[in-house]
C-alpha cells in the first residue's frame, strides 16, 4: 500500500486502462459476484421465510384469499390498531426531536469536559434491548415504581409510558444522526446572516434549518419506522390496552393461531416500511450532497455566556433525568430490599418457567451473539464492498434499499416464518443451534453496512489501480490497501452487530429452544409471571444484559472516529 500511495502522490503517470468500458464492465461483473453471497443469504433467510408465512396464511386449496384483506381491515379492532400504531409513531417522532434537537446542538457546536463520557451515555439506550427498555421504564413508571412510591403516579395504564421509552430509545438517532451534520456546517453562515440584521432564531431558520434538513428528515423517518414497528416496549408497557401493528402480528399468531389476518397484517406492515425506506434513501442522498462542508473538529467551541451554559445544563439534565433515571431505577428494583438474593436466585431451576437456570441465558446469549456477528460481518461486509462505488447502477442501489428492510419487517414474521419454512430437508434447521444467530444476523447486516459503507467510498481509488498496475490481484490489492483503512471501522460495525444481535427479541422468542433461551427471552418470560421473585429476576437478568451492552458499547466509543459516520 506504501508504494502504491508514492506513485499516485508523485503523480506518477499509470499505464492506460485497455478501455474505459472494459475496466467498467469488470467492475460491475465484480459487484455483482460480490453480492452474490449476500443476496442468496437474504433470499434464503428472509425473503423466502417472510414469503413462506404469508402465502401459509393466504392461499389455501381454492387458491389465493385475497379478499381477506377487506374482511381483515373491516374489523374495528384491526383498524383501532392501524390507527394506534400511525399515531403513536407520529407523537413518538414529534417528541424526540423535540427533545433531541438541542443535544444535538450542544454535541455539534460545544466542546465541554465529560463530552465523549455523555456521548456514550446517550447512545446507551440505543443498543440496548427493547425488552430492557420496557423493564427499565416498568421499574420507573409502574406499579411500585418510583414514581408510583413517591407521588402516587402510574403511568404503565397510559400511553405516555410508551412515549417516553419510545423517546429515550430514539433520542440518540436524532442526536448522531443530525448532530453529525451539524457539526460540519460552517458557523460563519449563520454569523454573517447575523451581522446582516437578522435576528438569532431567523438566522437559524432561514440558514441553518434548510441544511439539516435532509438530515432531519433521515432521523425523523429512521424513528418513524422504529416506533412503529416498535413490538417488546409495546409488548412489556402495552398490556391489553395498546396494541401495535407487531405485537398485534404476534398475538393473531401465538395467541388466537389466525395466521390469515397475520399475514394481511405482515403484508400492510411490509408496504408501509417499504414506502418509510423509500423516503429515508431519498433523503440520505441529499444529505450526502451537503456533507464535508468544513472539519468537524473545529466547529465545537466552549459554551459562551450564560444562555449556552444553561442550554448545556439543560441537555445534560434531560440526559440524567430521560435516559439515567430509567437504567438507575432498574439497577435498584434488582437489588430490591433482599440485596443480591435476586441475583442468586438466577442461579436455580424453576421448571415452571425454565428448563434450565436462568443464568444460563447469558452464556447462551454470548454465544449465538457472537456467531451472529461473524455472520453480519461476513454477509454486511460483503455487501459495502459492492456497494462502494456512488456510480453503481440501479440493481445494486436497489438491494442497499432491500439490506434495510429486516429493520422495519415483523421481526415476528420472521420468527415464525423459519419454523413454517426452514423444516424441509436441505433447510431443515429446526432443531439447529444455528437458527437463532442467522435470525439476529439479519438485523446485524444493516448497521455492519451502514458503519463500513462510508469509509470504504473515502478510499482514494487510485490506490487501488496503483497496486494493480504494480502487480496486485484484486484480492491482495484490497487486503494491502483498504483493509488496513477500514479495519477499525470493521470493528465497530462487529461491535454493533454484537449489540443488536445480543438484545434481539421479535424473532428469538420463536425459535430459542426453552432450554436454550436467550437474555431477551427470559426476561420476557419473568415478566410474564405474577410474584416478586419473578419480577426481581427480570430486573436482575435486564440489569446483566445492559451491562454487557453499555460495555460493548464503550468499546466502540474507544474505536470511534469521525470518518466512520453515524449509524
Amino acid at each position: 500500500m506504501d508504494l502504491a500511495r508514492t506513485e499516485v502522490d508523485r503523480g506518477t503517470a499509470l499505464p492506460p486502462a485497455p478501455s474505459r468500458a472494459g475496466r467498467r464492465a469488470k467492475g460491475v461483473a465484480a459487484r455483482l459476484a460480490l453480492l452474490a453471497v449476500p443476496a442468496a443469504f437474504f433470499a434464503v433467510f428472509f425473503a423466502y421465510p417472510v414469503a413462506a408465512i404469508v402465502a401459509r396464511g393466504l392461499r389455501t386449496g381454492e387458491g389465493w384469499q385475497l379478499g381477506r384483506f377487506a374482511e381483515v381491515l373491516a374489523q374495528p379492532d384491526v383498524r383501532q390498531v392501524l390507527w394506534f400504531t400511525t399515531w403513536q409513531a407520529l407523537v413518538s417522532t414529534a417528541l424526540t426531536l423535540l427533545i433531541a434537537l438541542p443535544g444535538a446542538h450542544v454535541f455539534a457546536r460545544y466542546d465541554f469536559p465529560g463530552k465523549q463520557l455523555l456521548r456514550a451515555v446517550v447512545t446507551v439506550p440505543f443498543v440496548l434491548p427493547t425488552v430492557v427498555v420496557g423493564s427499565a421504564f416498568m421499574a420507573l413508571t409502574g406499579r411500585g415504581g418510583l414514581l408510583h412510591e413517591w407521588w402516587g403516579v402510574r403511568l404503565d395504564t397510559t400511553v405516555w409510558a410508551i412515549l417516553l421509552a419510545h423517546v429515550f430509545f430514539n433520542y440518540a438517532v436524532v442526536v448522531r444522526t443530525v448532530g453529525g451534520l451539524w457539526a460540519q456546517l460552517d458557523p460563519r453562515q449563520e454569523e454573517a446572516a447575523r451581522m446582516l440584521g437578522a435576528s438569532p432564531g431567523a438566522a437559524w431558520r432561514r440558514v441553518t434549518l434548510p441544511a439539516l434538513a435532509p438530515a432531519v428528515a433521515a432521523a425523523a423517518l429512521m424513528v418513524f419506522l422504529f416506533t412503529f414497528t416498535s413490538f417488546g416496549v409495546v409488548q412489556i408497557l402495552g398490556g391489553p390496552a395498546f396494541s401495535t401493528l407487531e405485537v398485534e402480528i404476534y398475538r393473531q399468531t401465538t395467541e388466537v393461531f389466525d395466521l390469515s389476518t397475520a399475514a394481511v397484517l405482515t403484508m400492510i406492515q411490509f408496504v408501509a416500511v417499504g414506502a418509510i425506506l423509500a423516503l429515508h434513501a431519498w433523503t440520505v442522498r441529499r444529505r450526502e450532497s451537503t456533507l464535508r462542508l468544513v472539519d468537524a473538529s473545529v466547529t465545537a467551541r466552549r459554551p459562551r455566556g450564560a444562555r449556552q451554559w444553561a442550554l448545556l445544563g439543560a441537555v445534560v439534565a434531560t440526559v440524567a433525568v430521560l435516559l439515567v433515571a430509567p437504567l438507575a431505577v432498574l439497577v435498584q428494583r434488582s437489588f430490591g430490599g433482599a440485596g443480591l438474593d435476586y441475583y442468586r436466585a438466577l442461579t436455580s431451576e424453576d421448571n415452571g418457567v425454565f428448563l434450565v437456570a436462568p443464568v444460563e441465558a447469558v452464556g447462551n446469549s454470548l454465544q449465538y451473539a457472537l456467531a451472529a456477528t461473524a455472520i453480519a460481518v461476513v454477509i454486511g461486509g460483503l455487501a459495502a464492498v459492492a456497494l462502494t462505488r456512488r456510480d453503481a447502477g440501479r440493481l445494486v442501489r436497489g438491494f442497499d434499499a432491500l439490506l434495510m428492510l429486516p429493520l422495519g419487517v415483523s421481526a415476528v414474521t420472521v420468527g415464525f416464518g423459519f419454523l413454517i419454512a426452514l423444516d424441509q430437508p436441505p433447510l431443515d434447521l429446526r432443531a439447529s443451534w444455528i437458527l437463532v444467530p442467522l435470525a439476529q444476523a439479519l438485523v446485524g447486516v444493516p448497521f455492519v453496512v451502514r458503519t463500513m459503507l462510508p469509509v470504504l467510498r473515502a478510499v482514494d481509488v487510485r490506490l487501488r489501480e496503483a497496486a494493480a498496475v504494480l502487480g496486485a490481484s484484486p484480492w491482495r490489492a484490497w487486503r494491502e490497501v483498504d483493509l488496513p483503512m477500514v479495519r477499525r471501522a470493521l470493528l465497530i460495525a462487529a461491535g454493533f452487530a454484537f449489540a443488536v444481535s445480543l438484545g434481539e427479541f421479535g424473532a428469538t422468542v420463536f425459535i430459542a429452544r426453552p432450554d436454550n433461551p436467550t437474555l431477551p427471552v427470559a426476561v420476557a418470560r419473568l415478566l410474564g409471571r405474577p410474584g416478586e421473585l419473578n419480577y426481581g429476576q427480570a430486573m436482575a437478568l435486564s440489569t446483566v444484559l445492559m451491562i454487557v451492552c453499555a460495555a460493548a458499547l464503550l468499546v466502540l466509543e474507544r474505536l470511534r472516529t469521525d470518518r466512520t459516520g453515524e449509524f
